[in-house]
């Protein structure tokens, strides 16, 4: 008995842990929760944006797929047209390209009009690359002012700390690591919201980079399509390869004279 006495007393006596994130939310007061609730809106957005644009993005992928498969083996475009879906890129970029030529034909200089048909599905596709590209600058501005956020409740609970030391005329080391370790947990929650920003905008940014460069390549062919009135087609995937032609019958043998 005497010995669970002893231990008994021991852990009355011991300090109690009084440190952590509250405490640190506590020490800091309005500017401590208003700096995380500024970081928790910034990383739910984050997050909402980053599976949004991903659902987006591969919707759009998988479209270009389809696309691949079954348009170019249309007779025409308006055919190859109607297979697409309504509302996907690759249908509003050949809807652009019909309704551009139709308009192109209206004007008098050949090369004008093919100028206008080239600028029409620039527009086309840049529209849909910055449709894209919405959300995009959200995640860039997280990722380079949410650390310093993160930093300023940093600052101000280092202050508050300091000056709580200073009124309590104590500036043992056991004074000044808990209330300063508190004020660096904002500095931490920062960073945590900045990193997965960062790479989220890197990830989107390279995906859509290559989407664009898929919808250059099928603005091109349809620019080509409607300016050879239909004769001109990019390769078919998994089309049966053309026979080759049959050489050419030899000349007839010379007269013997």
């Amino acid at each position: 008995m005497l010995i669970v006495d002893i231990l008994v007393a021991a852990g009355e006596a011991a300090p109690q842990n009084k440190f952590g994130f509250m405490e640190a939310l506590e020490q800091g007061g309005f500017v401590a929760y208003a700096t995380v609730a500024i970081l928790g809106v910034m990383s739910f957005g984050s997050f909402y944006i980053l599976f949004t644009k991903w659902i987006e993005q591969s919707k759009v992928m998988r479209q270009g797929r389809e696309m691949r498969k079954s348009f170019w083996q249309a007779a025409t475009l308006k055919d190859g047209a109607n297979k697409l879906d309504k509302n996907s890129a690759w249908r509003q970029i050949v809807d652009d390209g019909l309704l551009a030529e139709e308009k192109s034909q209206k004007m008098k200089d050949a090369t004008e009009a093919h100028d206008w048909l080239h600028g029409s599905l620039a527009r086309s596709e840049a529209t849909i690359n910055s449709r894209l590209a919405a959300g995009l600058p959200f995640l860039a501005t997280v990722g380079a002012t949410s650390p310093f956020i993160g930093l300023f409740g940093t600052v101000v609970g280092i202050y508050r700390a300091l000056i709580n030391i200073g009124i309590a005329g104590s500036a043992s080391i056991d004074k000044v690591a808990g209330p300063v370790g508190e004020a660096l947990i904002m500095t931490a929650l920062g960073l945590l919201v900045a990193v997965p920003a960062v790479l989220a905008y890197n990830y989107l940014q390279a995906r859509n980079k290559r989407i664009a460069e898929t919808l250059t390549g099928f603005s091109t062919d349809i620019l080509a399509n409607l300016s050879s009135g239909g004769t001109v087609k990019p390769a078919i995937p998994g089309a049966p390869a053309k026979p080759a032609a049959k050489p050419a019958a030899p000349a007839a043998a010379a007269v013997k004279k």
